[in-house]
């Protein structure tokens, strides 16, 4: 028998004694989640909040298909330590 022959041979048989490929267990769908950051966006600013300057037909659509949370506040009043916040997990003073 040459090295032809036996290559498929061999990989036959050691795939099937190869166990059985198990499925992975169904875990619950995991909920999505869009924090908007915004650097000195007022609340009348917004399409959804009744501005009629600026259209924002994105930021409207997910706030009426989603939840939506009317009070927001910082921990700085400028906006580096404000990014920094959520990337650090620090308040913005530190």
């Amino acid at each position: 028998m040459n090295r032809r022959e036996l290559l498929p041979t061999t990989g036959l048989g050691t795939a099937a004694l190869a166990p059985p490929r198990l499925a992975w267990p169904q875990t619950p769908r995991q909920p999505n989640i869009v924090v908007i950051l915004a650097d000195d966006l007022g609340y009348g600013e917004l399409g959804v909040q009744g501005c009629r300057d600026i259209p924002t037909p994105h930021i409207d659509s997910i706030a009426q298909a989603g939840a939506r949370f009317t009070d927001g506040y910082v921990s700085c009043p400028i906006c580096a330590p404000t990014r920094a916040g959520p990337m650090t997990g620090r308040y913005g003073p530190r």
